[in-house]
């Protein structure tokens, strides 16, 4: 073999030795959370410090709450961080995640447009508002994404008293198809569209529709005071009980799933739900406004 031939590959044996020590030693977590968390600017906030602190940086897959639920299911990430805390119970509940850790709080709002067609400004049983919604034909958008949100929707619409019928729908996330079926209000197809997005896009078209909608309110505030241009929809309906938005964390059970980085999971965990990581939450503003409470101290 040439020298020189025989040097450079002993150079390369040694940058490829190099390289696959620095990624080894580098320390990643893979988190499914929801598009809100993300699309509020929130993680923005947290996810720096955490990694100065501990090193450890975070890999972040955005979705809906089902579909990052499905995602601790197949072992396909470390930790969630949702907001549907029946779906979350459950997910704990069949051995999938160790245990939910309550995190922070916002609420869910109904919002439309100022010429209010259904007239529910000021309400705040989001149930009968709903059902005024669907008495008066009012064009309202759902995400209809099997997101936190769109199963929050569907609760309320259940509360509404609003006849039901289920519905299929296939969506598309990252790519890949999935059919989900869920609960509509009757005889809707002139005025309830089901878009299969997640919260910024459903603001956006409820705002062209001049429609209804419902969104989680650190939503709405970074798009309503946080985006040029802004959103001109209004807050009607608000306050009520049924609104609560509650957000939980939960490390993918290593026992289902052998592979998965529990202790870097539980790291987070502990750093969340600090009292550092809850002061990060309670003091993350957007044009001034509180988008997050935290729930943990």
């Amino acid at each position: 073999m040439n020298k020189k031939v025989a040097v450079w590959l002993g150079v390369l044996c040694l940058i490829g030795m190099f390289v696959g020590s620095t990624f080894a030693s580098e320390k990643i977590l893979k988190m499914s959370t929801t598009t809100s968390t993300q699309s509020s600017g929130l993680l923005d906030q947290l996810l720096p410090q955490f990694e100065k602190d501990t090193g450890i940086k975070i890999k972040v897959i955005a979705k809906g709450t089902g579909a990052a639920i499905r995602d601790g299911q197949d072992g396909n990430v470390d930790i969630i961080f949702v907001h549907a805390k029946g779906r979350e119970d459950k997910f704990v509940a069949d051995g999938f995640g160790t245990k939910r850790y309550a995190v922070m709080h916002n609420d869910f709002i109904l919002i439309g447009s100022a010429t209010d067609p259904a007239a529910i400004k000021g309400m705040t049983d989001a149930g009968k508002a709903l059902n005024k919604v669907a008495t008066a034909k009012a064009i309202f958008i759902s995400r209809g994404d099997d997101s936190g949100t769109h199963t929050k929707e569907q609760f309320l619409w259940q509360q509404s008293g609003v006849n039901l019928d289920e519905q299929s729908q296939t969506i598309v996330k990252k790519g890949k198809k999935k059919e989900i079926s869920f609960k509509v209000p009757a005889d809707s197809t002139a005025w309830y569209m089901s878009i299969g997005q997640g919260m910024g896009k459903t603001i956006t078209f409820a705002e062209e529709k001049q429609a209804y909608t419902m969104t989680d309110r650190g939503t709405y505030i970074k798009y309503k005071y946080g985006k040029t241009p802004a959103v001109e929809l209004d807050v009607l309906c608000e306050g009520g009980a049924d609104l609560a938005n509650p957000y939980g964390i939960i490390p993918v059970n290593p026992k289902k799933h052998p592979h998965v980085q529990y202790d870097m999971a539980m790291q987070f965990v502990d750093w969340v739900i600090s009292d550092k990581g809850q002061k990060l939450i309670g003091d993350y503003r957007l044009e001034g406004k509180q988008l997050f409470y935290p729930d943990a101290k």
